[in-house]
Order: structure tokens, then sequence, then C-alpha cells
């Protein structure tokens, strides 16, 4: 392998070690401080243990701003496939995390904001500052959703099945994880009924893909001499 493309490796694989920062704060502070449709319970929850609020905020600030870095590293590590597609795939990934996340993130920290801060309560009651916190905590599941979306359209399944650097299998994967990702929105928007039969597709494949992925990126000896592939314009 080019030394170039080696280094993207292994600086891509340290990019996607990132996604245990948003699991850790998707998975596990939004489901320990978050009673669904408990605003008075969410908010009391959030305002006793603002410090891990906060810790989850900068965990999810640290994984997509990673995964910036990630989107890039893997046009130029994909780019031989098809330089055009790889690009496609950057700009979708670019629009999915850095872009819409953490726009969304801005929800989660003003959900802390409007519990915290003493100016809030001069205008709104309690139960109203309560209420509005669910909002915007709702509206940030809502973003997770929209930026799915993207993420599913963003072609990395396609372009790892066809690079000669990784196994077929791997790319099939993350196309699953990739359908897995549309399913879920798009059931929620139109079929909300079934969404959480879809949150469990997309938590399946996203895992099974995005971890085993993550491993290939991290322990696994590339070859050394891949034949040369052919360029799409």
């Amino acid at each position: 392998m080019p030394r170039a493309s080696f280094s993207c490796l292994q600086h891509a694989s340290a990019g996607f070690t990132s996604g245990e920062c948003a699991g850790f704060s998707e998975g596990f502070v939004r489901a320990t401080l978050i009673v669904p449709e408990e605003a008075t319970a969410s908010a009391a929850t959030i305002v006793a243990s603002r410090g891990l609020f906060r810790f989850g905020v900068v965990s999810n600030l640290i994984a997509f701003s990673a995964d910036a870095v990630v989107a890039v590293l893997l046009y130029v590590l994909l780019g031989p496939v098809s330089r055009t597609l790889a690009l496609v795939a950057a700009a979708l990934r670019l629009v999915a995390h850095p872009a819409i996340a953490s726009i969304d993130i801005l929800n989660q920290f003003m959900t802390l904001q409007l519990l915290t801060s003493p100016e809030y309560s001069i205008t709104f009651s309690p139960e109203q500052l309560n209420s509005l916190a669910l909002l915007l905590l709702t509206a940030h599941g809502y973003g997770y959703l929209i930026g799915g979306v993207f993420f599913g359209l963003h072609l990395l399944g396609y372009l790892l099945y066809q690079s000669e650097l990784f196994p077929a299998i791997l790319g099939g994967l993350i196309v699953l994880a990739a359908v897995g990702y549309l399913t879920e929105t798009f059931t929620f928007f139109l079929v909300p009924a079934y969404e959480p039969i879809a949150s469990t597709v997309v938590l399946v494949t996203a895992v099974i893909g995005e971890v085993v992925l993550a491993l290939d990126l991290v322990v696994r000896e590339v070859r050394t001499q891949p034949s040369a592939t052919s360029e799409v314009a």
C-alpha cells in the first residue's frame, strides 16, 4: 500500500473510535437522564446530574469534529475507486454529522441553559421551562433521524465493496447499516407506529457494520501492494 494511503488508514481508524463518544452521549447519558414523555422528571434528573449532561454535550462535539476529519480521510483513501463517488460520500457525511448533528447539539445544550439559567425563570414558570426543555430534547432526537438520511445515502458501503483495500463483506455490512438508517428515519416519519422495530433494525445493523469496520481499520493488515483500481470520472 502506498505510504499516503496507509497513513490515511491509520488516522481514519483513530477517527472511527470517536463513535464511542457519540455512543456514550446518546446511549448512556441520554438514556440515563431523560425520562420519555416526562418533562418534570427529566428536568429534575438533568439538573441533578448537570455535570454528566455537559459531558455528554462535549462527547458529541468531539465525535462530530473527528468525523469531519474522517470524511476527508475516507475521500483520500477511497478516491481511487471513484473520485466522483468518494467526493459525494464525503459531502453527504459532512452534512450528516458535522453539519446537522453539530447544530442538533445546540438543542441539547439549550436544554441545560433553560433549566439552570435564572433569567429564564423570570419569564417562564417551572412547568413551562420543563416542557420547553423536553421539546428541545425531542428536537435533538429528530435531528439525529434527519441526519440519518444523509448518513444512509453517503455511499461508504459501496466504495468499501469496490475497494481492494477492504474485504467485500465489510462493504456489504456497511450497506446494511445504511439501509437501517434510512429505514428508521422514513419509518418514523411515515409509519411511526413501527418506529420501535425500525430502531432495533438500525441498532443491530449499525453496531455490527460500524464496529467491524472500526476493528478492521485498527487491527487488519491491509495489502501492501494492491493492484491498480480503475478511476471513474
